[in-house]
């Protein structure tokens, strides 16, 4: 056995016995490393990979060229660093099951959160619910720019109509921002809440995701002020009608 292997070996125990937590960030990576550089010093990469980004989070939300132009660094190590949170990230998404109760904001966020997980864009996500706010399905409705993402009104009838869903909640991240609406935000939820009541289905919510931090545009409030808005409109079209 080599200076290397006695080395990997007893790293590997250290996590057996103590976990990840007893790591520091170099040696987390230096870990991560000896399953893709088999006979090569890994300490040496990871201190590279800091240096470079600064933090273990930049290192793995890095991209694959991004990570390739550290010295050490070829394209299959690259790839398989940036594999490592987009595992996770689905991890995160299959622990959620069809069916959960998304009955609350908190409950809906704490479901949203990990589906923004590492997006460097700016992404909507759509839930269909049934009438109790238990989960039927969810999809990706849209992916954009770092701070830009086009909503189709169509889509998102199409495919509340497809799954059958009483009610319906939009979400979506600023990559860069905080979790608060802008004012395209606020023109986007009136015009998504009228096109589903025209269906019958309810615009639960829409969800503003920021890191870990979310902001909910019906516990604000707008929502609320917006569909009676649209109640109104729709009295007095009745009246004149009538």
């Amino acid at each position: 056995m080599g200076t290397h292997d006695g080395h990997r070996e007893r790293k590997r125990r250290q996590f057996r016995e103590h976990g990840i937590d007893a790591f520091a960030d170099h040696e987390v990576l230096e870990l991560l490393l000896f399953y893709v550089r088999p006979r090569q010093d890994t300490n040496v990469i990871a201190h590279a990979l800091l240096e470079y980004f600064g933090s273990l989070d930049r290192v793995l939300e890095a991209d694959i060229a991004d990570l390739e132009r550290v010295s050490g660094v070829g394209h299959e190590t690259a790839v398989y660093l940036h594999l490592i949170p987009q595992v996770s990230r689905r991890y995160m998404m299959r622990k959620s099951a069809p069916g959960e109760r998304l009955d609350s904001t908190e409950a809906a966020g704490k479901y949203l959160v990990p589906l923004f997980m590492h997006e460097r864009d700016e992404v909507v996500y759509m839930l269909c619910l049934d009438s109790q706010c238990g989960l039927i399905n969810r999809r990706l409705m849209a992916r954009g720019a770092a701070n830009s993402a086009e909503v189709s009104t169509r889509q998102i009838v199409e495919f509340a109509l497809s799954q059958n869903a009483s009610k319906v909640i939009v979400a979506h991240n600023h990559p860069n921002g905080v979790a608060l609406p802008s004012r395209e935000d606020e023109q986007t939820t009136a015009r998504l809440l009228s096109a589903l009541a025209a269906v019958e289905v309810e615009l639960v919510d829409h969800i503003i995701v920021a890191g870990q931090q979310f902001a909910s545009l019906a516990e604000s409030g707008l929502i609320g002020r917006a569909r009676e808005r649209l109640h109104a409109q729709m009295r007095s079209i009745e009246r004149a009608e009538g």
